[in-house]
């Protein structure tokens, strides 16, 4: 029987009360690896946490918050004794053009999306170090690239999070730590579709969905990101480091 790609690993995913990190975390555990399953929404954490194999564990954490991230950190060493894997999924978005956006509604976004994998990596790597190395996957977006209008917040903390996890790759290359980051497109997740209304709205789109469909063929499915993730914390991905892994069925690279 062949061995799993993330067999007896211990990964902690961030924001893995549904959506995106519920995907990372199946996943992950579907591949032998020891999940800790945290969102800030502590009953979701521990739903997901209960359906997977392995005796994941599920910790409730608010990412903005230092000593909360540090203590999730703590609690996965804890129970299984190191931690190889770090993925700071969490993340929310807001959707409104630039000058009809607060100062405070700038902060929620950015101190979730860019803020909170700051926090992660700056905690999980010196234990993914004492482990003897290991991975951070990060979750960035294609909008880090290419401008969307009305989330110019979420794409300037994504943006920041494509810089991050280069500087992040070249500091932590000689402790045998990878960090990469997924850009992934219109992901069909309660993320994005609970926004159409409102760039429907905004934008005088009478069918997102059909823009979708001709920008990049069909909205992304969580298991397609996962699966990149499962990759990205193996050793099939041991030469990729400070990338930028774009998933977004040809979005960026088509005019029409």
């Amino acid at each position: 029987m062949s061995t799993k790609l993330l067999q007896d690993k211990v990964a902690i995913v961030t924001g893995a009360g549904r959506g995106l990190g519920e995907a990372v975390a199946r996943a992950y555990a579907a591949e032998g690896a020891k999940v800790v399953v945290s969102d800030i929404d502590a009953a979701a954490a521990q739903k997901v946490a209960d359906s997977l194999p392995g005796g994941a564990m599920a910790v409730a954490c608010d990412v903005r918050d230092s000593a909360q991230v540090q203590a999730l950190v703590d609690a996965a060493v804890a129970r299984h004794g190191r931690l190889d894997i770090m993925v700071p999924n969490a993340g929310v978005a807001r959707v409104a053009p630039l000058v009809a956006t607060s100062y405070e509604e700038w902060r929620e976004v950015t101190s979730v999306n860019l803020d909170g994998v700051f926090l992660c990596i700056r905690h999980a790597a010196p234990a993914i170090i004492a482990a003897g190395g290991g991975c951070i996957v990060n979750m960035a977006s294609v909008t880090a690239k290419a401008a969307c209008p009305l989330i110019g917040s979420y794409a300037a903390a994504k943006a920041g999070v494509v810089s991050l996890t280069q500087t992040a790759a070249i500091e932590l290359r000689a402790h045998k730590v990878r960090v990469n980051a997924i850009l992934p497109a219109f992901i069909d997740t309660e993320l994005v579709t609970s926004h159409i209304p409102e760039f429907e709205a905004q934008l005088n789109l009478p069918d997102f969905g059909a823009v979708v469909a001709q920008r990049q063929g069909r909205y992304g499915k969580v298991e397609e990101v996962a699966h990149l993730a499962v990759f990205l914390a193996s050793e099939r991905s041991s030469f990729s480091n400070g990338s930028g892994f774009v998933l977004d069925g040809g979005i960026s690279s088509s005019l029409l």
